[in-house]
């Protein structure tokens, strides 16, 4: 491992999607949509991840003498803080009262993802360490303020950690499998009165609708211009612009069509509502979902009820249903740490920081312990 060579591309277009996803998803078993070449490049052609959007793709690659790629690192130039999940804004408002720059910034992530997975890839620990180096070296050579991994896994938090970045922890909300094999069984896990509120709320949320759950070649053009529908609602209402075009959901669609799940509505033979999963091989990810007519619950049907019945139908270990939400641990989903990693260039900042983190991971433990007391499961479950 004493010849790795670390190089740097300016999008995923110029590496083969093979050479890529040997690196990003070499066991099918762990298969992660995000960290594929058929998502992440979907999102340079479409123009969704570009210099325009703020989010230039820089990524690193690491090889031997040979030319073989050991492993890459998705990394980005970022201009401001949006599509990210994890908010710094008010440490890029301390930054610049103190007379510095914030940005430009370096990000590992996923854009516009807050799914937690592997973010420095690679199987070697040393070809884990010369790609985090060299992220380090290029933030001081370009004068950016520093490197973010945004949502790595636990034991990347921690290896990150060992290597000098400050752990950040936040909450996310996810249902966990416990080998059930129907949903009844899942609500057996609940005290009687959240048992019964959830089959109210199912019966209601359905209502006069026909809910139909398609994947791969079940899905249509017609499926994607109704779910594109939705969504530009629902960003519009939430956030302004959406981050995702309807190209990029083209992409997906020709690609990854296999790993996709569409949970739609329909009433009187007329789409009303969409939510949009992706199939890991380990887990249901929910994204984005919107409605063009409303229905008592239904967004708790598509994107929580549903998601649970698709997973324990195909045994998946659990769903993951996006960042925020303190309404989902009412439907079995519990909380749970995620984290990013970070590392400041500004020594000043780095310190005050790393101060404010320490005091805030153990607040977010805390109220992790407070808030899952406060779910519908079982006393012991």
């Amino acid at each position: 491992m004493s010849e790795i060579s670390v190089r740097m591309i300016e999008g995923l277009a110029e590496i083969s999607s093979e050479a890529w996803d040997a690196i990003a998803n070499p066991d099918g078993q762990m298969f992660d949509p995000f960290l594929s070449w058929d998502f992440l490049q979907a999102l340079e052609q479409s123009g969704c991840v570009s210099e325009e959007t703020g989010w230039i793709p820089r990524h690193l690659i690491a090889e031997d003498g040979a030319g073989n790629v050991l492993g890459v690192l998705p990394l980005y130039v970022k201009t401001h803080s949006y599509g990210e999940y994890v908010f710094d804004h008010a440490w890029a408002d301390a930054l610049h009262r103190a007379g510095g720059e914030y940005y430009p910034k370096l990000v590992t992530a996923v854009p516009f993802t807050p799914v937690t997975g592997r973010r420095v890839l690679a199987a070697d620990a040393g070809v884990r360490g010369a790609l985090a180096a060299s992220a380090k070296s290029v933030a001081g050579q370009w004068n950016a303020s520093g490197w973010h991994v945004l949502f790595p896994d636990a034991s990347e938090r921690e290896a990150l950690a060992a290597s000098g970045l400050s752990e950040r922890l936040d909450i996310q909300f996810i249902w966990d499998n416990r080998g059930y094999g129907s949903y009844d069984d899942f609500l057996g896990d609940l005290a009687s009165r959240k048992r019964k509120a959830l089959s109210k709320e199912r019966e209601a949320a359905q209502a006069g609708l026909e809910i139909v759950a398609l994947t791969g070649a079940e899905l249509t053009q017609e499926h994607w211009d109704v779910f594109f529908a939705c969504y530009q609602d629902t960003g519009a209402r939430k956030w302004g612009t959406p981050y995702l075009n309807r190209e990029f959901f083209q992409l997906v669609h020709e690609r990854m069509a296999q790993h996709v799940l569409m949970v739609m509505a329909r009433r009187d033979g007329q789409w009303i509502a969409s939510a949009l999963n992706f199939i890991g091989g380990e887990a249901l990810y929910g994204r984005y979902w919107g409605c063009l007519e409303g229905q008592d619950s239904l967004h708790f049907e598509l994107c929580y009820h549903q998601a649970i019945d698709y997973a324990i139908a195909h045994g998946l270990k659990r769903v993951e249903a996006g960042a925020q939400g303190h309404h989902k641990l009412a439907r079995g989903y519990r909380p749970q740490a995620v984290g990013s990693s970070h590392f400041l260039t500004h020594q000043g900042l780095a310190s005050a920081i790393d101060r404010y983190l320490s005091r805030e991971r153990q607040a977010v433990l805390a109220e992790i312990a407070s808030l899952d007391a406060e779910g519908p499961f079982k006393s012991g479950v």
